[in-house]
């Protein structure tokens, strides 16, 4: 396992015109490490005022950056790309210390945002534009123009990865953009505005505004904000949707899950295995695509054995990372409680799990593997963020289905079998706008787009891919045309 340091990084500002803008006239925030249960930041809490600096800015320079062509806007992306690659260990660093992952997992997800800006590399090719004779003499011509400032609102649990799934697709379409981080996990969206400097973007275009609720209701409400996305839970997205499009702004806003992987008697066992264990455990179960409810059919007990063979040779420190804070600790171990006070078996107890003694300090929870849960139950129907799986028993494939079904949630389901009759009747009929066949975390990979159903998202469209240039940008058609003349052009050139 790579080496986690403490290290203290003092006091931000908001980052404004491509520098780091220190306020010393606002109550601070304390970003805690959770390996080290230590400070190791201070963020500003901003307000209104302070956001109205960086949409001023923001605003001055939309009106030369929408102007740049698209193929100088995707070369910056180029730059921004390579920028981050050559330091994605020190990032992943940044990332570990502020987030809790290990710094394994970090990199993998800054690859994956990595791939987002892949895709805007190749936007000037995406938005080239569309052309057609719709009839005689009369052409229309179909562009994709900017929107103006927008802002992006992201969470904890993927500090870089999040925005990257906002910040480059956006940008290149020609919109400037204000973040705000989670108040947790601050420190990469400073690292994110410096590499973007260094990739040649000039001032105004990408700002970092620090806070909390206000700031949230802030962005919200900013008449010259054209846009928002958000990710977090899905309480807040609901306010953030409504309260943004009451505003007249469009906004799409990702929420939580309750993902469901449905496991027949048929499914291979190791990989089954692995798989269950890869999307109910990976980032220490904080992420919205870990499925936390395996729904057996029938006879699933070779393969539960064999997840609980592979579940106990997981590390903490190692396999698996930190809970980001004492509350979401306490959260997830009340869940594992009460199942136990129910009645529910712990097949595993990752509350007797052993910590690493050299950050013995931190966070930790291990694997949880309850079985013989009720789809009541609340660890069965609501979102805990933690490494926990719950296992439900049922008798046929459409009780399992009506179980996935039942869930107010639709980020993504999973089933594990060979049948492919069982994988059909299961895509079919889940309720959910990502699902993995033999695949427990089913992510679309660009250009397919990342985003679920019903209230696992507010608003229309995706987030990533095709759909996501169209939330970042306006359709505008243009229909001409030129009636015949004697008039000599020759003396106007």
């Amino acid at each position: 396992m790579s080496e986690i340091k403490f290290q203290d990084f003092h006091d931000y500002g908001n980052w404004i015109n491509n520098e780091d803008k220190k306020i010393d006239t606002i109550e601070k925030i304390k970003v805690v490490s959770p390996y080290f249960d230590k400070k190791i930041a201070t963020i500003p809490n901003s307000d209104a005022e302070q956001l109205d600096v960086a949409v001023k800015a923001a605003s001055k320079a939309f009106q030369t950056w929408s102007q740049t062509n698209i193929r100088d806007r995707a070369q910056v992306m180029s730059k921004f790309k390579a920028n981050i690659e050559n330091d994605i260990e020190d990032l992943a660093k940044i990332i570990a210390l502020d987030n809790g992952k290990t710094i394994e997992d970090a990199i993998g997800s800054i690859k994956r945002g990595v791939e987002v800006i892949d895709f805007a590399i190749s936007m000037p090719n995406v938005l080239k534009g569309e052309s057609s004779e719709v009839s005689p003499g009369i052409n229309c011509v179909m562009t994709h123009e900017p929107i103006g400032v927008v802002a992006g609102i992201t969470p904890f649990n993927f500090p870089v990865m999040v925005p990257l799934w906002m910040i480059p697709l956006a940008i290149t379409a020609g919109n400037t953009f204000i973040l705000k981080p989670s108040e947790q996990t601050p420190l990469a969206a400073v690292k994110l505005a410096e590499y973007l400097k260094s990739s040649g973007l000039p001032k105004g275009v990408f700002n970092v505004v620090h806070g909390s609720k206000n700031i949230v209701e802030a962005i919200c409400d900013h008449t010259q904000i054209k846009a928002v996305a958000f990710v977090g839970s899905s309480k807040v997205a609901e306010i953030v949707y409504s309260r943004s499009t009451q505003r007249k702004k469009r906004a799409i806003c990702l929420g939580g899950a309750k993902n469901h992987m449905i496991v027949v008697p048929d499914a291979d066992v190791n990989s089954t295995a692995k798989g269950l264990l890869a999307s109910s455990m990976g980032s220490a179960g904080q992420r919205c695509m870990a499925a936390s409810v395996a729904v057996g059919v029938e006879g699933i007990d070779h393969i539960v054995d064999r997840l609980i063979d592979e579940a106990k040779n997981f590390k903490l420190g190692k396999d698996m990372g930190t809970i980001i804070s004492k509350s979401s600790l306490e959260r997830i171990t009340n869940y594992i409680d009460q199942a136990e006070k129910m009645g529910a078996k712990i097949l595993l107890d990752g509350r007797k799990a052993t910590i690493p003694s050299n950050y013995s300090s931190g966070y930790w929870i291990g694997p949880t593997i309850i079985d013989h849960v009720d789809p009541n139950w609340a660890c069965a129907t609501e979102e805990i963020f933690g490494p926990v799986l719950s296992i439900i028993r049922v008798k046929t494939i459409e009780k399992a289905i009506e179980i996935e079904n039942n869930s107010p949630y639709g980020n993504a389901a999973a089933v594990f079998t060979t049948s492919g009759e069982v994988a059909k009747i299961v895509s079919d009929n889940a309720s959910s706008g990502m699902i993995g066949i033999n695949i427990g975390v089913p992510v679309p990979r660009d250009p397919f787009s990342f985003g679920g159903w019903n209230e696992s998202k507010y608003g229309h469209g995706d987030i990533t891919g095709a759909s996501g240039v169209s939330f970042w940008t306006n359709l505008k058609k243009t229909t001409s045309r030129w009636p015949e003349s004697s008039q000599e052009w020759k003396k106007y050139f």
